[in-house]
């Protein structure tokens, strides 16, 4: 890569970018993610968590170009090759524009479940992308790109589904739509930068080598495939996935904090629709010069101003009718999952594999067992935990509190059918030998094959 620029990344070294990705990099648009922290507020969980969505970006960036160069070099030569490899970057570089604060708090947990807008960040990188599009000197013609099907083939990229090309819009290989953001079997150069990433900054150890799997991939049937012998290490990196979840991104006290979060954003929202002219936060949240001004700094404005799921109804109503002096509004059901990318399913299943016959050409695996990798994979790929938590300051009755909570949502769990005879006795037994704000109640259900987990920890 004849570059005009060279970072030094604490991931993957010193990485490279010529003046076409300088260009997109040095707007107001792409500046914005400097204040937006890539894993939100666990950095209060974990210190060294203070990582951004620029960093990120810029590591996925790189990432899709050198896969996508290498992939195009295995194949004939195609006249779009060049535009092809830059769209690629571009989506990569520009596919989390849209997050607001602290990253997905605010449009999982603040903007779908605390005012019930049905909005992802993605649709927000679309506005954010259109708006550094139209509001920057962007010289696309010297790239070597046109208007409008180089940007529409940017969005539908940052989309990752063909379906949104136009029909208008140039033909384009359909395996590029598996390299930043791929929703068929979720492996893509996005994980592969921030799972190493986020372990990295969170001290958790990486497990997988996400270079040794990029280089062992290869285009068949304008599809990604890895060679068979990966199979374990691919197994690996959902692992790593996993556990992210588990003890990082869900992790109890960063949970908490994030709800926390939540009813400060919640109750500044008249706040903020009032800052930024705007009848309802939907408006906000559409408008891409309003909206970048939505950072995590927004938080501590807030601060400083002088302006003034049916089971989970079901457990809540329940502790409520059984705690006395405790409000609907002070109990939070926090009902979250962990899993392997596809939520109950194996996302192994959905990935292909290659093998060389005895001409050293390669050809397309039908299946691999799972036994022919090891017998110690996982039967179950995802887990369900449900999290109590009480908006209550410190007080003498906050133990008694918690045991009145606890004994409600048992008991609620147990008549769902969320915990079994012998998962209950064992947590009691536990609770007896250990300190801990509360104990993980697992059941399985065989015909399904999935495991959920339920938890009954308590948080003021």
């Amino acid at each position: 890569m004849d570059a005009n620029k060279l970072i030094k990344d604490p991931i993957h070294g010193y990485i490279e970018f010529e003046d076409w990705v300088i260009q997109f990099k040095d707007t107001p648009q792409f500046q914005r993610l400097r204040d937006i922290k890539q894993l939100g507020i666990a950095f209060y969980v974990f210190p060294g968590a203070t990582h951004t969505r620029f960093e990120h970006s810029l590591g996925t960036a790189h990432l899709a170009y050198n896969l996508t160069k290498r992939l195009q070099e295995q194949q004939e030569k195609n006249d779009d090759d060049d535009c092809n490899l830059k769209c690629v970057t571009l989506d990569a570089l520009c596919h989390d524009l849209g997050h607001g604060p602290y990253s997905h708090l605010f449009d999982r947990d603040f903007i779908k479940e605390y005012l019930g807008i049905g909005w992802k960040h993605e649709e927000g990188s679309l506005t954010m992308f259109e708006d550094l599009i139209n509001k920057n000197p962007i010289d696309l013609e010297s790239m070597g790109l046109k208007r409008p099907d180089d940007v529409e083939i940017i969005k539908a990229l940052i989309k990752g589904d063909p379906k949104y090309l136009t029909k208008s819009t140039r033909n384009i290989p359909k395996y590029l739509f598996n390299i930043v953001n791929n929703g068929k079997n979720s492996l893509d150069v996005d994980k592969f930068d921030y799972f190493a990433r986020d372990c990295y900054y969170s001290g958790v150890k990486i497990q997988f080598d996400f270079h040794r799997l990029m280089r062992l991939s290869r285009v068949m049937d304008d599809e990604i495939v890895y060679y068979y012998k990966e199979c374990y290490l691919i197994y690996e990196l959902f692992h790593t996935r996993y556990s992210l979840c588990k003890t990082v991104y869900k992790h109890r006290v960063v949970r908490a904090i994030e709800h926390m979060i939540c009813d400060v954003l919640k109750q500044a929202k008249q706040y903020l629709e009032k800052k930024f002219e705007v009848e309802s936060f939907e408006d906000l949240i559409n408008d891409g010069e309003k909206y970048m001004q939505l950072s995590d700094s927004i938080f501590y404005e807030i601060e400083h101003s002088k302006d003034e799921k049916n089971i989970n109804k079901q457990i809540l109503d329940e502790i409520i009718n059984c705690v006395e002096n405790v409000d609907c509004n002070d109990v939070i059901v926090d009902w979250i999952s962990f899993d392997y990318c596809k939520k109950d399913k194996n996302p192994v299943k959905f990935v292909k594999f290659y093998d060389f016959d005895n001409n050293k050409k390669p050809f397309l695996i039908k299946e691999i067992k799972k036994a022919d990798v090891s017998y110690f994979l996982p039967k179950v790929y995802k887990e369900e935990i449900v999290r109590i938590y009480l908006r209550t300051k410190e007080n003498d009755t906050k133990d008694e509190l918690k045991t009145k909570i606890k004994a409600a949502f048992r008991r609620k769990a147990k008549y769902l059918n969320l915990i079994k005879e012998e998962d209950e006795s064992n947590s009691e037994s536990e609770d007896g030998n250990d300190n801990s704000d509360g104990a993980e109640k697992k059941s399985e259900k065989d015909e399904k094959d999935k495991r959920s987990g339920t938890s009954d920890e308590t948080s003021q």
